[in-house]
């Protein structure tokens, strides 16, 4: 969202010094909760992009800088649409350390600062706030319950805060120093904090933390103290955003050790307790499985490992997240770490234990409380991603095993007819809406169909549930197309409705997504099914459309036939709805081609593939190709129709007589 600058500020200058521009960016933002996430994606891309064009004033921008325009931007941004709920503008430029305060900052906090060689101003501007404005200039308590630390945290940070009233629009802006990034002189890490909170802007974070912090600690290096006041915030936001959007538990395990290291640990490793659906009680049986060790130096990590095999960490469940320390593994981590302190941090979500993650860090006798706090915070986070992991990974397997009981596990061989399909289901994690068959009906006959129920999942595989295996049924009794159709579109009629409001009930007691509950909805089904039976010197076809794309016939010289069938009326709608057929003669290397809506109608814009007779057209160049290659290149023409990938389950069968 970063953008190149469009706004240019003037650095104050003397008289014969040419004007220098200082960047600026602007982006508007959503009045929800994902507007802080997109508030610092905004920052970090524009202060990416500055630094890229050389603009000047770039060069004294530096990741402490970044860090606290991240923080500052976030809490602004959270302000604002917490407290008043609507969408908001965010600006942010470069000025002069010149450029005097404008008068209408009507409210401001100062705050200590070195000497700067400009400032980073920040606005966030509510068009429409929802609270009351107060143009008496008075000050106003931000109590604590209402608002939270964060005004207090940018106050911290900033050189100078305020908010600005003006008609219909409330704006709150910070001012950030930009700092020359020249030598920084040495602190004395006894004194008292009230002794070096001023000796440089690089200390700034100890203030903030002795600001949001009911008693401040000095247990943690300054160097973490300076890191975590300075960037834990915008460190657990971003890793927020990070986990929630893996589906993977291993993957979270390997981005967790990532996350830590070496930022908080020199290692970290993160068992993962196996869940066995079998169990009484939907606990975890057997041992802890470590899923990933990570080290700062890469040819530590397999030694580390085999140690920490041996031994996994026992962690009692009465502690809860809290961490609890473990046996420095000093032999696996070689010379230069034969001391050093390591906890262990239970991994829970929903009451339910997932396993177990450890850190460690060489040198020290413990860990700075700053840094266990900080862990604990990001270990839940861990703990939730898992679990979210976990449970995309059992409705997967769900849909997985349920996808594999309405397809039939091998597709027929027809005696002088050669087949291939093409089977892609739109939703990789759950049952697909299209379906398709083909089978030995007896007495010298084959079957075959591809159909479309409407909607996906669960009332999808209720609908193609009762329909694949009527069909084989029907035909196996010897009914012909037609009545097949018929009594198939009354067996929806009777009992679809009643089974898929049912199985979405069910799946709603049983703790899954479920379906909104709007009372009972009919399932139609759009059909092409048809019957094969070869004899010397070709192969007879019966074939019957209910709502579905129609076949196409594909002849060796190239001439592709359209009306082999009739549109007809979905299954399920109408109750005194019939059914009549097509028959014709497929001869050697004569093509059948049957598709679902998802060929037809692949858009590009405003446009679909079959637009124009567009897959007759396609299905014409395939002259002279075997049914394999026929089917792939029509599956390579579809996906290559549009510049996104299909958002629609496809399928498509091509029959050829030999």
């Amino acid at each position: 969202m970063g953008a190149i600058p469009t706004r240019r500020e003037s650095m104050s200058r003397a008289p014969d010094t040419p004007e220098r521009p200082r960047p600026a960016a602007r982006t508007s933002l959503p009045g929800n909760p994902l507007a802080s996430g997109a508030a610092r994606r905004f920052v970090r891309t524009a202060l990416a992009e500055w630094t890229e064009f050389a603009l000047p004033g770039v060069e004294f921008i530096t990741d402490q800088l970044v860090n606290d325009a991240v923080v500052v931007v976030s809490e602004l941004v959270t302000n604002a649409v917490v407290h008043a709920g609507t969408d908001v503008g965010l600006k942010m430029c470069l000025e002069a350390a010149e450029h005097p305060e404008t008068a209408e900052h009507a409210e401001t906090t100062e705050g200590a600062a070195g000497p700067p060689a400009g400032v980073l101003a920040i606005e966030v501007a509510d068009h429409h706030p929802a609270r009351a404005v107060r143009g008496d200039g008075a000050e106003r308590p931000y109590d604590t319950a209402e608002h939270g630390r964060g005004l207090r945290l940018v106050s911290a940070l900033s050189e100078s805060w305020g908010i600005t009233y003006r008609t219909g629009t409330k704006t709150v802006w910070a001012r950030l120093p930009v700092v020359p990034s020249a030598g920084v002189a040495p602190v004395d890490e006894t004194a008292e904090p009230e002794a070096y909170a001023g000796e440089h802007a690089l200390l700034r974070g100890v203030r903030a933390a002795e600001i949001l912090a009911p008693a401040p600690r000095r247990g943690a290096l300054l160097q973490d103290q300076e890191w975590l006041n300075r960037g834990a915030l915008c460190f657990l936001a971003e890793a927020s955003d990070l986990l929630a959007g893996q589906l993977d538990e291993d993957l979270v395990a390997a981005l967790t050790g990532q996350l830590l290291v070496p930022r908080l640990a020199d290692w970290c490793a993160v068992w993962l307790e196996d869940e066995t659906p079998g169990r009484p009680d939907g606990g975890l049986i057997g041992g802890p499985r470590l899923a990933r060790v990570w080290h700062g130096s890469e040819n530590r990590i397999e030694e580390l490992r085999l140690f920490l095999e041996k031994d996994p960490p026992r962690v009692p469940d009465s502690a809860g997240s809290s961490p609890v320390p473990m046996p420095w593994p000093g032999e696996a981590l070689g010379a230069g770490a034969d001391s050093g302190t390591a906890l262990a941090y239970r991994l829970i979500a929903g009451g339910r234990p997932l396993g177990t993650l450890v850190i460690g860090r060489a040198g020290l006798v413990r860990f700075p409380d700053e840094i266990t706090g900080l862990v604990e915070d990001l270990s839940r986070r861990v703990s939730l991603a898992i679990g979210a992991a976990r449970q995309y990974a059992r409705q997967a397997t769900i849909s997985r095993v349920l996808q594999r009981g309405l397809l039939p596990g091998a597709v027929a061989e027809i005696p002088g007819v050669r087949s291939a399909l093409v089977y892609e289901p739109c939703d990789k994690g759950g049952p697909s809406g299209d379906f398709y068959d083909l089978f030995p009906a007896g007495d010298g006959r084959w079957c075959f169909a591809l159909g479309d129920v409407q909607g996906k999942g669960p009332e999808a595989a209720v609908v193609i549930g009762l329909a694949r295996p009527w069909l084989r049924l029907l035909a196996r009794e010897g009914y012909e197309v037609p009545d097949v159709l018929d009594r198939l579109n009354q067996l929806l009629l009777d009992d679809a409705t009643e089974a898929a409001d049912a199985a979405a009930r069910s799946l709603v007691a049983a703790g899954g997504p479920g379906l909104a509950d709007e009372g009972p909805q009919n399932r139609f089904l759009s059909l092409l099914y048809g019957e094969l039976v070869p004899y010397d010197g070709g192969v007879h076809c019966t074939i019957a459309s209910a709502g579905h794309p129609l076949p196409l016939v594909l002849e060796p010289s190239g001439r592709v036939l359209t009306e082999v069938a009739q549109p007809q009326t979905l299954l399920g709608v109408f109750e005194d709805a019939t059914y009549t057929y097509g028959s014709f003669e497929l001869r050697p290397g004569d093509s059948l081609l049957c598709v679902t809506d998802g060929v037809t109608e692949r858009r590009s814009g405003a446009r679909q593939f079959d637009d124009s007779e567009g897959l007759a057209t396609v299905l014409s160049g395939c002259a002279g190709l075997s049914a394999e290659l026929i089917a792939e290149r029509i599956r390579r023409l579809v996906h290559e129709f549009g510049p996104k990938p299909p958002e629609d389950d496809l399928a498509l069968l091509v029959l050829q007589a030999e």
